[in-house]
């Protein structure tokens, strides 16, 4: 009898655990939590900190491990806490991004423009400063209906091909390209300095002005062609500058001496050419209205995961936002 009454003892306990939930947070409830002194404050009041992080890790460890950080992951780091906040806030982690995002201008004009413009925020400057993305790539996703071959089942057979236009951005003013039918996944792995034409990815120029960004890039061969592309950058949040539409992208012929000669500056033989001006009778200047799917920003961590590897089956129209 005293082992079916700790039996059900035991039992019944079991099914009050399960009723009952612990909710820790609930404590909280009318509980004023004392803010948090900024990392560099003024302010000689020593202030507890309950969280066990806060005490193990000290701040001046914690302003090393946020300054070898990316800005969108501090970004992502300000969300933790009202600490890390605060802490994330100070201008120097900004003033190294911007100073990097931007080197091409100088260091000199950066500070004049900080003054003038932003007032003197690092932080401020980031966030409206429009800038091209170098941590990943931008991609087009284009689709197009091609007619089939007819066969005996099917009278007028059509086909839905998927292709996609790659452009990844370096800080010195370069930048790579790529037309592929390969998905994300697959054109990250060459869309980087040492691919090689082989690979179908050519090398260019770029300067951006405002939010506005011309770039071109040289095909070599027997007629050497120049394709000349003009966007505008936007982003979906302010400081994202992930959408880049497609303005304009335009094809014109290059004579030899000039591509043999200039072929690492190629960008500073054509800034200033008309839409229909080309160099080479054999090449003419061809503007392109197809395939101007605006250009969504991915970062390299996200290009396994992304959206864009779905086949046409499972996604065949994609809306950039």
């Amino acid at each position: 009898m005293t082992t079916v009454a700790e039996l059900e003892a035991a039992s019944r306990l079991r099914t009050a655990q399960f009723l009952i939930t612990h909710r820790p947070w609930l404590d909280l409830y009318g509980v004023r939590v004392r803010p948090v002194a900024a990392f560099g404050s003024t302010n000689d009041k020593t202030v507890f900190d309950p969280a066990l992080l806060h005490r193990v890790v000290p701040e001046e460890l914690l302003h090393e491990i946020f300054a070898r950080m990316t800005p969108y992951d501090l970004g992502k780091a300000a969300c933790v806490c009202r600490k890390w906040r605060y802490t994330i806030r100070n201008p120097v982690f900004w003033r190294n991004a911007c100073l990097k995002a931007w080197q091409l201008s100088g260091v000199v004009d950066n500070y004049k423009l900080l003054h003038s413009k932003y007032e003197g925020s690092w932080r401020k400057m980031w966030l409206l400063r429009p800038r091209v993305r170098t941590d990943g790539l931008y991609v087009s996703r284009n689709t197009y209906i091609r007619a089939g071959v007819a066969e005996w089942t099917v009278t007028n057979p059509v086909h839905l091909v998927c292709y996609f236009r790659y452009i990844r951005f370096l800080p010195s003013g370069r930048f790579l390209y790529k037309n592929s039918s390969q998905k994300v996944k697959e054109a990250a792995k060459y869309m980087n300095v040492r691919a090689s034409k082989a690979d179908c990815v050519y090398r260019g120029q770029y300067t951006i002005s405002d939010d506005k960004v011309e770039a071109a890039v040289l095909y070599s061969g027997r007629r050497p062609t120049v394709l000349r592309i003009r966007l505008r950058l936007r982003g979906t949040v302010a400081g994202a500058y992930n959408r880049m539409d497609l303005v304009s992208l335009v094809t014109s012929g290059v004579n030899e001496n000039d591509a043999n000669s200039h072929e690492d500056d190629i960008f500073g033989v054509v800034e200033r050419w008309q839409d229909d001006e080309s160099h080479n009778p054999d090449v003419p200047a061809i503007s392109h209205n197809r395939g101007m799917t605006p250009f969504i920003f991915i970062p390299f961590d996200e290009v396994e995961t992304s959206v864009l590897n779905l086949p046409v089956d499972k996604m065949d129209y994609f809306v950039p936002g």
